[in-house]
């Protein structure tokens, strides 16, 4: 498992508030998917290399 890059609490209770449960893997897959999201705007601003911070815009 990687590092948990979101707050496990508010998931589980924005989830709980959907009237729905969390699964055991849900977490580390959403961590997972924020990793991926996170690196491909990281590539895609180095790439343009015509800025140093990462915005809204780059996801």
């Amino acid at each position: 498992m990687a590092e948990t890059l979101v707050v496990v609490s508010k998931i589980k209770q924005m989830v709980k508030e959907a009237g729905l449960r969390t699964g055991a893997d849900y977490v580390d897959g959403l961590s997972t998917k924020v990793t991926e999201i996170v690196q491909a705007s990281i590539a895609k601003v180095k790439a343009d290399n015509s800025k140093k911070t990462l915005g809204a815009e780059d996801i």
